[in-house]
């Protein structure tokens, strides 16, 4: 197959899309909101998206500016999402998790003017504002989680940042530009896991987006009959390009919550009637090991997308009672591969066939092919009109890198079968996954860097109690430092200003850190001697210290 079906790049823009699935699909719900059970139609999603994106030109920002969005799962994240793209803004997600020094430079990177904030994360955009001189408009939103409300607090301009309330966008008329965005236009800015270095901004355009919904709605299956739990996070690409752009094209609809939680997980899928679900692996280990119960198969789920597929998945379709699916693919680019109902059981654990229009490849380190079953690095080309990023914003040499030879480069290591069929080995690039996060080594090891006793430092992963990665760090400390070093401090100034799921859990102080010819940290000895004794290393979770969110 030459192209995806039913994608068409040149009618392909958010605010065409939203109106036509609004007259389409009308009283529909789109989006249910499992906290307090408050729905949203496909109707109310085209005037509330519509709302917001004229709303932010009634309050001054200028079209063509850059929106940061800052906020955890609920309705209003979407809107905050969608709606500016509409009216010729460009939307930013920002992982909710970000402050202090690296919430500051998702911001400054992306050039963001305006911010639109869940008042509960308000305080990080406050500490760190004089760092963000650029950012001007800042709208705060009260979600409804079905909690005890707080009095609402009186919002005061904080020096040269205006506060908005975000309701305010909701009452604005809903009208589009004179000059509507075009399929080719910027939509949106959505920042990689930072695996290779500091976190690039995706360049996406109307269409790349709309063309992720359309790709998802096909290879994986989604009918009008569907409901799609979601529970991921909508700033990262599986919740957000995945289960709700899928759902969007394919007219199904999307049960939210939250955050992923093992105690309602299943109450949820219950209650709201899904038929699938998209899982990374820490959700799947998290359920798998849940006592069976004779309500194992007590429910409407018949597929359930799983990233990686894990070596118990036979065991895990018949429990439960589902067809296992999956996939290959990076936000940076697009999807390359899919494992769906229609692909042969015999090939379950791989990522599958290519997708419509993808060409997959496996080279060696020249990009010459490898033999079929041979392992090397999994390079795509996308021959879908715009179906893939145009590269990563204010980064040409980056872009230019990745798409050596004119192929993509994923960066990541698999090898194709004799059938065709695509199977992903790990990752080459300098990342390391934690509980279905990708941490970037190297941002970590930016933020240790600026602790005032640290000398040099090498961040790494170790397998501890769960099948995916924790956190480890070795540092040398600056010469008569030693007397002043406490763990404790650094674990408290890395929960400062990194995102909770980046903060060092095992810690070890060395004299030197091993080093190549080439001066390089040599992470593999540091990750091999750490793992043959964990219980050396300084251990937070030993220590009682807990990261909040």
């Amino acid at each position: 197959m030459n192209k995806l079906p039913g994608y068409d790049a040149r009618t392909s823009t958010i605010d065409r899309v939203l109106r036509d699935r609004g007259q389409q699909w009308g009283d529909k719900t789109f989006l249910n909101w499992l906290p307090t059970g408050t729905t949203m139609s496909y109707r109310q999603l085209d005037e509330l998206t519509l709302r917001v994106g004229s709303g932010l030109a009634a309050a001054g920002v200028k079209v063509g500016s850059h929106v940061g969005v800052l906020m955890e799962n609920c309705p209003e994240q979407l809107l905050a999402i969608l709606g500016p793209a509409r009216c010729g803004f460009v939307s930013v997600p920002l992982n909710a998790a970000a402050k202090g020094q690296l919430l500051a430079y998702f911001l400054n990177h992306a050039d963001c003017t305006a911010l639109i904030v869940e008042e509960a994360l308000l305080s990080r955009f406050l500490e760190a504002s004089d760092m963000l001189p650029r950012v001007h408009h800042v709208f705060v939103v009260r979600p409804d989680r079905g909690e005890p409300k707080q009095t609402p607090s009186l919002i005061d301009s904080v020096g040269e940042h205006v506060m908005h309330e975000f309701e305010g966008l909701l009452d604005a008329p809903a009208l589009l530009p004179d000059d509507a965005p075009a399929f080719n236009d910027l939509a949106m800015l959505l920042f990689t896991s930072g695996t290779t270095g500091p976190s690039k901004a995706i360049i996406y355009t109307h269409a790349h987006f709309i063309y992720w919904g359309s790709d998802v709605a096909f290879h994986h299956e989604y009918t009008p009959h569907d409901i799609a739990y979601v529970f991921l996070p909508l700033f990262h690409g599986n919740a957000l390009l995945g289960s709700t752009m899928g759902s969007l094209m394919a007219g199904s609809s999307i049960a939210l919550t939250h955050r992923f939680s093992v105690s309602k997980f299943w109450e949820h899928i219950r209650s709201s009637g899904a038929t699938v679900f998209n899982g990374v692996g820490a959700v799947t280990n998290f359920l798998w090991k849940q006592a069976p119960s004779p309500s194992d198969l007590d429910h409407q789920v018949r597929r359930c997308h799983l990233a990686p597929v894990p070596g118990f998945a036979k065991g895990f379709e018949e429990r439960f009672g589902m067809t296992i699916m999956s996939a290959f693919g990076l936000t940076d680019y697009c999807l390359g591969a899919a494992y769906n109902t229609k692909s042969r059981r015999d090939k379950l654990g791989s990522c599958g066939l290519p997708r419509a229009g993808i060409d997959l490849r496996v080279v060696d380190e020249n990009d010459f092919d490898m033999a079929p079953g041979e392992p090397g690095e999994i390079v795509m080309r996308n021959n879908n009109p715009w179906g893939a990023s145009l590269g990563y914003y204010k980064q040409p040499e980056a872009t230019a890198a990745s798409r050596r030879n004119l192929w993509f480069h994923t960066g990541d290591r698999g090898s194709i079968d004799a059938d065709g069929y695509i199977w992903y080995t790990d990752r080459i690039k300098d990342a390391i996954r934690r509980r279905g996060e990708n941490i970037s080594a190297f941002e970590v090891e930016e933020v240790i860097r600026t602790y005032p006793a640290v000398s040099d430092v090498a961040v790494y992963p170790v397998h501890a109690e769960t099948s995916e990665d924790e956190v480890a760090v070795t540092i040398t400390l600056k010469p008569g430092e030693s007397a002043n070093f406490s763990f404790e401090s650094l674990i408290k100034y890395c929960s400062h200003n990194l995102a909770y799921f980046m903060v060092p859990r095992y810690v070890q102080v060395a004299e030197e850190m091993p080093m190549t010819l080439s001066q390089k940290i040599e992470k593999y000895k540091l990750r091999r001697e750490a793992e043959s004794d964990l219980s050396a290393l300084w251990d937070r979770e030993r220590a009682g210290i807990t990261i909040a969110r």
